[in-house]
């Protein structure tokens, strides 16, 4: 005959089991998305002259707030998705655009300009996705609103090849560390341009109609589109695979001038190839990405 257990012991066991349940909420946070995103101004929707996007110009704070908006919009859809961990980085400028008070308080934000990997700063292989917000096209660009690189003083940058921007040197980086971009969006051009590189979801925020002028799309219109795009984006995670970047990376970098080529040649390992033509054998996206940012933002003549 088989021992049946005690009443008492099984009542023992089921009110530990209800102890030790894992709650829901606490169950799905096992499984949230760890989220970066890199936030430029000249992309953003309502942005119509490149004086908004300057602390002295006019209209900067009407673009301090249309760009706050957009990263909350895409945010708040991020959030509608599932549990997401956050880190948002100022990547215009000073990085000192985003009105903190105003962002969604379920984020991290990352502000001031002094930061060894700039547009990128604070990304690692932890992220699950990186988001791209406000981007603009490459220097040169036709029909690219406010388009350069870094700073008006790179006239190309090339990564093993390929020629990028902004949003191609952070894909990258990203790439790099194995973290996929799942959402880049801008003006017309630079989507178009940053699909070439990375196949993923794009939001058009606006059309460029020369260099310095945008047709502008209503703010509301510009959100509702970032919201789907985002969902979609997220839908879509998996589906996405970052750059293959992680090994060496040969970069070459032409400066507006011969001055400027001059000095940054005095680095060392720095090959100059022509006048305002320099080059660099970099053993990771991650001493690439830092040499760049020294070579475009302190490097000054």
């Amino acid at each position: 005959m088989t021992k049946q257990p005690h009443l008492g012991l099984l009542t023992c066991i089921a009110a530990f089991a209800a102890i030790v349940t894992i709650p829901p909420d606490v169950a799905h946070a096992q499984d949230s998305l760890k989220i970066f995103i890199s936030v430029d101004m000249e992309g953003i929707g309502g942005i119509g002259t490149g004086r908004m996007t300057s602390s002295s110009g006019k209209d900067y704070a009407l673009g301090r707030e249309l760009m706050t908006a957009e990263v909350n919009t895409v945010v708040a859809a991020v959030f509608e998705h599932g549990p997401a961990d956050v880190l948002v980085n100022d990547s215009h400028g000073d990085m000192q655009n985003l009105l903190h008070t105003q962002l969604d308080p379920r984020v991290q934000y990352i502000q001031g300009n002094l930061k060894p990997l700039g547009m990128v700063q604070g990304l690692d292989d932890s992220f699950d996705a990186a988001i791209f917000i406000g981007y603009h096209a490459r220097a040169g660009t036709e029909g690219g609103f406010l388009a350069h690189t870094g700073t008006g003083s790179v006239k190309g940058l090339w990564l093993n090849g390929t020629e990028v921007g902004e949003g191609g040197l952070n894909a990258f980086y990203a790439g790099s560390h194995g973290v996929p971009v799942i959402l880049a969006t801008g003006d017309l051009t630079f989507t178009k341009q940053f699909s070439e590189l990375v196949s993923t979801q794009t939001v058009a925020t606006k059309e460029a109609i020369g260099s310095s002028v945008a047709r502008l799309h209503h703010p509301e219109d510009v959100k509702a589109r970032l919201r789907t795009g985002t969902l979609q984006a997220l839908a879509n995670l998996e589906a996405v695979r970052p750059l293959d970047t992680r090994g060496p990376i040969t970069l070459r970098l032409r400066s507006a001038s011969t001055t400027r080529a001059d000095i940054v040649q005095a680095i060392p390992d720095v090959r100059r190839i022509d006048g305002t033509l320099v080059e660099y054998d970099a053993r990771n996206m991650t001493e690439a990405y830092k040499l760049i940012r020294l070579m475009y933002r302190y490097v000054t003549w």
